[in-house]
């Protein structure tokens, strides 16, 4: 766990050294499409269950309900909710850049389990009962890489319990890998 640790806060500093034209871009479009601040903080379950407010840029308008995704594409039509660029940057993860604070801050790790919504009460009572939420929640994990927004909760369960009783160094490194291909090929995303 220490080397994990040590492996998150060298990939953030030098994530963050990388990306930083990248995150300033990102953080200057949503200021200047959308009125509101650029980053929004959401209260998602961690370790133990025990919860934490994490960063996002804002891809939604001010006033969006706070739930999950597949929630909202029932409920509603999601992207009447999107910012003028939200889709961009969500298709593109954009949005998740601000999470290499959770992850230095030791909130988040670079690979685990998505952090759930504070109301996402079906997805925390199974990974309790699978034991997925002894794991310290990722930007990305076994999951993501397997379906992200298009899996259901039972589904995701599953992969995240596989996660938790087969995590190594280079399942990590496999997921770190994939994440990348995913993301440059918008595999698995909703809106």
């Amino acid at each position: 766990m220490l080397f994990k640790r040590i492996l998150d806060i060298l990939l953030t500093v030098m994530g963050l050294i990388v990306l930083s034209p990248l995150i300033l871009m990102t953080y200057l479009l949503v200021k200047l499409t959308s009125r509101g601040p650029a980053l929004y903080w959401s209260q998602r379950v961690g370790k133990q269950n025990q919860l934490f407010m994490m960063p996002k840029f804002r891809s939604m308008r001010l006033g969006t309900p706070q739930i999950a995704t597949h929630l909202m594409n029932q409920q509603s039509d999601a992207v009447s909710y999107l910012t003028p660029i939200g889709s961009f940057i969500r298709k593109t993860s954009l949005d998740e850049l601000p999470q290499l604070w959770s992850v230095l801050k030791g909130d988040m790790s670079i690979v685990g389990p998505r952090p759930a919504l504070f109301n996402q009460e079906d997805l925390i009572a199974f990974r309790t009962e699978y034991g997925v939420h002894t794991l310290k929640p990722g930007i990305t994990g076994w999951a993501q890489i397997n379906g992200r927004d298009e899996i259901p909760i039972p589904q995701k369960v599953t992969l995240d319990a596989y996660y938790l009783n087969h995590q190594s160094l280079w399942l990590d490194m496999k997921i770190i890998l994939l994440t990348v291909v995913k993301v440059l090929r918008r595999d698995n995303i909703t809106h």
